[in-house]
């Protein structure tokens, strides 16, 4: 059985509504992998300490899908049934915040183990920023404040580094660069916003984006390694990675 995690910059797109999103080719194709008619999307909105607007945003945002929805909340206290709804679901999506406090919290209530169970029997992990980068080893964060800082206690389902916002925040490549050249990472995978990565089992086979251009540029993936001391970035452009 293939696994897959869709690791995102994206997910959902805003329309011209005030609070009101749309899914993008980012998730769709999350879905599109869970091979079910109906498929059951489990949203675990963490990184925001449970925000209930975005999860009814989220929620919204799937109301024309023939989809089942439900989410997995651990604030003020966790849902009874934990394990059972991250087995039963087909896709999770994880959304954006701080990663930091999203690991600590999954930390607390076991969710690692649950959520790598459900990865090897067939449900699709996704999410965006902070719920992209949690399935790696680590990144480059804003959980600690303005300045970005190192993450290195990811769940390591990819044992790689990942870059979020990467074209949007102007800290993100740099440091990324250093992580790698510092070897503290010693391979990265990084997305523009709008951007996701498609990895079956641990490898990268598909960049997916949910607009075709933002700011007269294609929005992309890319792969930082290190070669004889100097660190090579990799663009990935939107399609099949050969």
């Amino acid at each position: 059985m293939n696994k897959y995690i869709v690791a995102t910059s994206g997910g959902f797109i805003s329309t011209k509504r005030w609070g009101v999103m749309r899914p993008g080719s980012t998730f769709l194709k999350a879905l599109e992998l869970t091979k079910k008619d109906r498929p059951k999307v489990c949203f675990i909105m963490t990184a925001t300490g449970d925000d209930a607007s975005y999860i009814s945003r989220s929620y919204e945002a799937l109301s024309d899908l023939r989809v089942d929805v439900t989410h997995l909340a651990l604030f003020p206290q966790p849902n009874a049934d934990i394990e059972e709804r991250i087995m039963q679901s087909n896709l999770i999506w994880v959304g954006g915040g701080s990663v930091a406090n999203l690991l600590e919290v999954w930390k607390i209530h076991n969710l690692g183990i649950h959520l790598k169970n459900a990865w090897e029997n067939g449900t699709v992990l996704s999410g965006v920023s902070a719920g992209s980068i949690c399935w790696f080893k680590g990144g480059t964060t804003d959980s600690f404040g303005p300045e970005l800082k190192p993450i290195t206690n990811g769940l390591a389902f990819l044992p790689f580094a990942n870059g979020v916002h990467y074209d949007s925040e102007e800290q993100r490549r740099p440091l990324l660069h250093s992580l790698i050249k510092d070897k503290t990472f010693e391979l990265a995978y990084a997305t523009d916003d709008h951007t996701g990565i498609v990895f079956e089992n641990q490898t990268p086979i598909e960049v997916v984006s949910d607009v075709s251009k933002t700011n007269d540029k294609i929005p992309s993936a890319y792969k930082i390694e290190l070669k004889n001391n100097e660190v090579i970035e990799t663009k990935l452009l939107p399609g099949i990675i050969s």
